[in-house]
């Protein structure tokens, strides 16, 4: 039955390394999910064929509370609340690394067997503990921030970071004094201090760094299930866990170059803190309407499409297909630019564009388009603000200068989709609204864009 066990794990290890790979591509990601998926149940029935399962009651109670809730969250959170939906599951993954772990302490300790737990076995039941804590706390304070149960801004105490640091010596010096002593009462100190460390080094964490902070917490559920894998000697954990760990921080990396900081500079700087900022010159701001933006299209060789998070709040990326049918149809030529870090999550505009049925190859990254603006004949803004800020390439006294942006503003006409002049979340004020080039179409997104399309129909 071993036998059976590790095989079955084996290829379920594998399974994950095709799904990550997959994932890479918007055209193979949803292969690449069900494969993961596939993996993982795969792993899960394995798991139960272990000897030292005796009881099976419990765990089919968690089988189909897990299922029922899991499937009423995939069928009714929408593709909007997608982001926070990845952190409250960052933040489970944590929360059961850490309980597996204490659990598994707790059992030592009835069977008088902790005296004799090797300092390994000790370490890393600790620091499954630590990183599955923070994991589970940092993700609950992203939850809360995304889910706008909290303010989105930066949250600082007086010397904050140095409390941050006070509480990561503190889960340290916890975790040395269990290993040392091999009692449970500095464990607990471990889940405590780790605990408030996850809350405190993420509420100084502003909007605009929500796709770093995302990320690197995934990559901490992932961390934390490896060590829980050392806890209970089990490969595939150690191997998923990894993985995630690995692909999280890689992810990280990506997103934190994209934005020209470096992950020090994302959890220190609290990018928005204060309020709104910036200077602009010509503070005219020019609307329109829906009419003059169809006859600016209708007449245009080359259209572009910057999708933000205000198009994911407006659930519009339906109807930015039927505007991009509708200019096709004219013989106009559409791109989609997207920013690494638009919206709330790595990838968030690929995921609502894809679930539109734009096709991939329309979608052009930041590095791809940008020295193509010029000759563009008419950008469309749809709700993105800090990632379209000429701000971050021209006044070194904003927070987001240095930030690679698309470079909209030097196209022929820009066309920006808003609700109204507030800054994004960042809290960053955009020197782009005021431009001489720049023209505000206020108004719900998806609205606008129905009413759009419905006049170029008509020019």
């Amino acid at each position: 039955m071993e036998g059976f066990i590790q095989v079955a794990y084996l290829i379920a290890s594998v399974s994950f390394i095709v799904a990550i790979k997959l994932l890479g591509s918007p055209r193979t990601a949803r292969v690449g999910n069900l494969i993961g998926a596939v993996g993982m149940l795969i792993g899960g029935v394995a798991t139960l064929f272990y000897k030292g399962i005796v009881r099976y009651e419990w765990i089919a109670v968690g089988f189909l509370v897990g299922t029922v809730i899991g499937a009423w969250l995939a069928l009714t959170v929408k593709m909007t609340a997608m982001p926070q939906m990845v952190a409250l599951l960052n933040g489970f993954g944590g929360a059961a690394s850490a309980l597996v772990a204490a659990a598994e302490a707790g059992k030592a300790w009835i069977e008088n067997t902790l005296p004799q737990t090797t300092p390994f076995a000790l370490t890393t039941i600790a620091l499954s503990v630590l990183i599955g804590a923070v994991t589970f706390s940092g993700s609950l304070v992203a939850f809360a921030k995304l889910q706008e149960l909290i303010s989105g801004r930066p949250f600082l105490l007086p010397a904050h970071h140095y409390q941050s640091l006070l509480l990561l010596l503190v889960s340290i010096g916890a975790t040395v004094g269990f290993v040392g002593e091999r009692a449970l009462l500095p464990l607990y100190g471990v889940g405590i201090a780790a605990t408030l460390l996850g809350v405190w080094i993420t509420l100084p964490i502003g909007g605009a760094d929500m796709p770093v902070i995302v990320s690197f917490l995934n990559s901490l559920s992932g961390l934390a299930a490896a060590a829980t894998g050392f806890v209970l000697n089990n490969y595939l954990l150690i191997i998923a866990g990894t993985l995630v760990g690995a692909s999280g921080l890689i992810l990280t990396q990506i997103m934190s170059k994209a934005m020209n900081r470096s992950l020090w500079n994302v959890f220190f700087s609290a990018v928005g803190m204060g309020g709104p900022t910036g200077t602009v010159g010509d503070r005219t701001v020019r609307s329109t309407t829906a009419e003059d933006v169809a006859l600016m299209l209708a007449y245009a060789k080359e259209v572009v499409i910057v999708p933000g998070y205000g198009m994911a709040v407006a659930q519009a990326q339906h109807a930015v297909k039927k505007l991009m049918d509708a200019l096709a149809e004219k013989g106009v030529e559409v791109r989609f630019a997207i920013h690494p870090v638009a919206g709330r999550m790595p990838g968030h505009m690929n995921v609502l564009l894809a679930e539109a049925d734009v096709p991939y190859e329309k979608l052009y990254e930041m590095e791809r388009i940008n020295a193509d603006f010029p000759q563009v004949d008419v950008v469309l803004v749809i709700g993105a603000n800090d990632v379209v800020n000429p701000a971050a390439r021209k006044d070194p006294q904003s927070p987001l200068y240095g930030m690679p942006i698309l470079d909209v503003d030097k196209a022929k006409t820009v066309v920006v989709l808003k609700r109204s002049m507030n800054p994004g979340f960042a809290g960053v004020e955009n020197e782009l609204f005021y431009q001489p080039n720049t023209y505000m179409l206020f108004g719900d997104a998806r609205a606008s864009l129905e009413t759009l399309t419905q006049a170029l129909k008509e020019v």
